[in-house]
């Protein structure tokens, strides 16, 4: 299929691309770059052999929209360009709900305007909020806790309405948990141009010595090692997901469906870091400190309907996770130096 990855330069968009192309898909992407590089096609080109189309633009930008779904005949979107950052959505709600909301309103608008009726969303576990069961399926009760979380609500909300008002229309939501890990070939993975978000990208930074020590928060829950149990999934896995949903519902009924994506098998705080320190024969600078305020204890995903409808599954591990991400970071690292 011709597929438009919006957000393709980004980190989970970038390692999808690779996956689409792999797979035999042609692979258009549009991207602002706000928090991403145009640096990045030259390493999915490395990786996956090909160039992806490129074209630099906002997904309000519907005139530039238009022309690449038309000159490009494409067949389905997979949508990644959304604000990702929980702690900046509460102080700047406006923005979120604007780029995250607005911006997808307006791409589906533009879709349904040249015939394009297959999209896969990328949402978030964060839809759920802080669930009174650590188990999540996908009928838990949605109630977010934060602008961020919202707005990936309200956007499925508007996909499950556009699917049910148009019969013709395919829409996908998959809901993933805390993505981790690089392109084992080290020559992709997660490059914010803002400071990190995710734990992973932190540890290796405290790692390297380019952010102060790790904070673990909270050593008294009511866990093996008294810390959180967090979802870590793969991001090839993630990217993967992505595909098998895209080519599910080529061969299927219009219609909305929603998916976790996730690995099913929790992980400590304590025991990611100690996974990280093991594989990469390092030693990770970190602090205990008090538990924060709004933290889920032990919160994983059931995906059990991935399995069943989209035939797929998680399939790397932990180790992969942090040896993927620790060998990333040794690629930039390098490539600073030689610059």
């Amino acid at each position: 299929m011709r597929i438009l990855v919006t957000g393709g330069t980004g980190y989970i968009g970038a390692h999808t691309v690779v996956e689409l192309i792999t797979a035999g898909h042609e692979v258009s992407v549009v991207d602002n770059l706000a928090n991403s590089s145009s640096d990045v096609l030259d390493s999915i080109e490395q990786v996956a052999g090909t160039k992806p189309h490129f074209r630099e633009a906002s997904i309000q930008d519907t005139e530039t929209i238009s022309c690449i779904l038309h000159d490009e005949d494409i067949e389905a979107i997979i949508h990644f360009a959304a604000f990702k950052a929980v702690g900046e959505s509460v102080v700047h709600p406006l923005k979120y709900y604007e780029n995250n909301v607005n911006g997808f309103l307006s791409l589906l608008q533009t879709a349904c305007a040249a015939g394009v009726s297959n999209v896969v969303f990328s949402s978030t576990a964060a839809v759920y909020g802080n669930p009174p069961q650590s188990a999540a399926t996908e009928e838990t009760i949605c109630n977010p806790e934060n602008p961020y979380g919202w707005s990936k609500r309200m956007d499925e909300i508007i996909l499950r309405d556009l699917c049910t008002a148009d019969h013709s229309f395919k829409g996908t939501a998959l809901r993933y948990f805390n993505v981790v890990g690089a392109h084992p070939s080290g020559l992709l993975g997660e490059s914010p141009k803002t400071k990190p978000q995710n734990i992973l990208p932190i540890i290796v930074q405290a790692t390297a010595g380019q952010l102060p020590p790790l904070t673990v928060f909270g050593t008294d829950y009511p866990t093996p090692d008294g810390t959180c149990l967090r979802d870590y999934i793969h991001v090839v896995d993630l990217a993967k997901a992505h595909v098998a949903a895209l080519e599910h519902r080529e061969g299927h009924k219009p219609g909305y469906e929603v998916f976790n994506v996730g690995t099913g098998s929790p992980t400590s705080v304590l025991e990611l870091i100690k996974t990280f320190e093991d594989v990469n024969g390092v030693s990770v600078p970190y602090t205990l400190g008090a538990r924060r305020a709004g933290d889920p204890i032990n919160y994983y995903a059931v995906c059990d309907r991935a399995q069943r409808i989209l035939h797929w599954q998680a399939e790397k591990t932990i180790e992969d996770a942090v040896g993927d991400a620790w060998r990333w970071h040794q690629h930039l690292t390098s490539m600073v130096q030689q610059a």
